[in-house]
């Protein structure tokens, strides 16, 4: 009997790669077919369907996406496309073929308003293109395909690709003194932990722990990108001196929310995911970059 096929976008992306990682201990229970722009170009949604037919997958996991937050606000249609028509799309898709849908959405779809952890069932208010596209993203996916899992997640960083903390840890190298936003708090996602969770919740969709809806996962705990940045000073052991500043120093073509930070208890209670605090996930991930 062939094994359940699970397709993932963005494959050359934080998420989607460490997701190709562990999908190696899995082989023995499912198929995995990763994909990118060149084999599923999400600007031309049209496309799609096409992809669908010669794939038939039995769960799809919809990491890539249009994350150039502050580019989204002048290439505003191809935004649009990318995250919300092109997944509404995929949605209908998956509807047509019974097959199960995790798609990645973001805290940006909250204003940074709060002041305690946002829930799930919270009222959204994107302040930026990005997050209105990504706000829609998920609208049209519930909307199209009541099998679907929306995952919000926020400040997602890996040993792959471009992020924070590979950003940080050059310019710490580079220069004696750095600057770094006090003012806007969230919690940190290693990627690898959430990549974890999302084949997690296949797992348990397959052995029929169904649940659907909207989802938040991040590691625990609340800090300031300038705390985050100490850290990984700290475990990077560089001697470059951070320093705290305002948002207001560094504006962006972009509004950022100044509270983002996510409660995560519904994916704890359905899916018994454990939760990693950020300080660990960080030291692990510093820790494969300094053995690289």
């Amino acid at each position: 009997m062939s094994k359940p096929l699970i397709v993932v976008t963005g494959k050359n992306g934080q998420l989607g790669w460490e997701i190709s990682q562990i999908s190696e201990k899995l082989d023995q229970q499912f198929d995995f077919v990763f994909v990118d722009v060149d084999e599923l170009d999400l600007s031309k949604p049209e496309s799609i369907p096409d992809f669908f037919k010669q794939y038939q997958p039995q769960y799809f996991i919809h990491c890539a996406a249009f994350t150039a937050v502050d580019k989204a606000e002048t290439e505003q249609e191809l935004a649009y496309k990318i995250n919300a028509e092109s997944t509404g799309v995929i949605a209908k898709e998956c509807a047509k073929i019974n097959c199960p849908l995790i798609t990645i959405s973001t805290d940006y779809v909250f204003d940074g308003n709060g002041t305690k952890p946002y829930t799930t069932d919270q009222q959204t208010n994107p302040i930026n293109h990005y997050g209105y596209t990504k706000w829609l993203g998920e609208k049209l996916a519930m909307e199209n395909w009541n099998k679907t899992i929306v995952i919000r997640t926020a400040w997602v960083y890996s040993t792959h690709a471009a992020n924070f903390v590979k950003t940080m840890r050059r310019l710490m190298n580079e220069r004696a003194e750095i600057k770094v936003v006090n003012d806007q708090f969230g919690s940190p996602t290693y990627a690898a932990d959430l990549a974890a969770a999302i084949l997690q919740v296949i797992q348990q969709w397959h052995s029929g722990n169904i649940h659907y809806g909207i989802y938040h996962f991040t590691n625990s705990g609340i800090i300031s990108w300038y705390d985050f940045a100490v850290a990984i000073k700290s475990l990077s052991g560089l001697a470059c001196n951070v320093l705290p500043v305002p948002s207001t120093e560094y504006p962006t073509p972009a509004k950022r929310p100044f509270y983002s930070a996510m409660d995560t208890h519904k994916i704890v209670d359905d899916f018994h995911i454990q939760l990693s605090d950020w300080q660990t996930s960080l030291a692990t991930c510093i820790k494969g970059l300094s053995a690289a």
